[in-house]
């Protein structure tokens, strides 16, 4: 969700109160909307809810820690996220990026050099965004939420784009459910889990309506995956 002048929509998650405010005074001055959040619950029910161009956050956080917070959001959301930390040492550096965290700044730090990492990662999303993707005979257009079974275009409800995006984004990967539950209809959905197998049969109506593909497929005791 870009702000006007395209710049990107950024949470951040800092339990110093005066660092995340001077953060987020300097990120809105250089045309960044900022979200701040002073917890990682409260963090992650934020960035499970709400579509972010980009996530910063703090390793130390009260409720639950940043390492965690990043593993959690990973698991739904593909979203690039900086981990911003006084712990710069080579092993805590290694746990953070192996959390699945994009990128790590050690305190103190030039906003600058944030900016300009900032700047790396979302010309990064959006090149990537723009990138045709192929599995099987179908190619997706994420820029454009088009899909084509060979040269013929799918006519996918929202949803089921949105489904179907999450599936590829995990591909030759069970996820269950409640996750897809949670990365399609959002982490404050109140319905049950049964939604997910109804739009998944919608969605093999539309895209395996030839016999010949079988792309989705069920996970018994987990839920599906998608495979070419």
């Amino acid at each position: 969700m870009p702000t006007p002048d395209g710049k990107g929509y950024l949470l951040l998650v800092e339990d110093e109160h005066n660092l995340a405010r001077y953060l987020q005074l300097e990120l809105e001055n250089e045309g960044f909307s900022t979200d701040i959040e002073y917890d990682g619950l409260s963090g992650l029910e934020k960035a499970l809810t709400i579509e972010y161009d980009l996530i910063l956050l703090d390793v130390m956080l009260p409720e639950l820690s940043g390492i965690e917070l990043c593993r959690r959001i990973r698991e739904t959301k593909d979203v690039p996220i900086i981990m911003i930390t006084a712990r710069g040492e080579v092993p805590d550096i290694v746990t953070g990026l192996d959390s699945g965290a994009n990128d790590y700044l050690a305190k103190p730090f030039a906003i600058e050099e944030l900016f300009a990492r900032i700047r790396v990662l979302l010309r990064q999303r959006e090149s990537k965004a723009n990138q045709e993707i192929v599995v099987g005979r179908l190619r997706i257009q994420p820029n454009a939420r088009r899909v084509f079974l060979d040269e013929e275009e799918l006519m996918l409800t929202p949803r089921e784009y949105d489904l179907l995006h999450y599936l590829v984004q995990n591909k030759e990967q069970a996820v269950s459910r409640e996750q897809i539950l949670t990365a399609v209809w959002g982490f404050d959905f109140m319905g049950n889990t049964n939604i997910v197998d109804v739009y998944i049969r919608y969605l093999r109506n539309k895209i395996e309506s030839d016999p010949s593909v079988k792309l989705i497929h069920t996970v018994r005791g987990i839920g599906y995956t998608l495979r070419d």
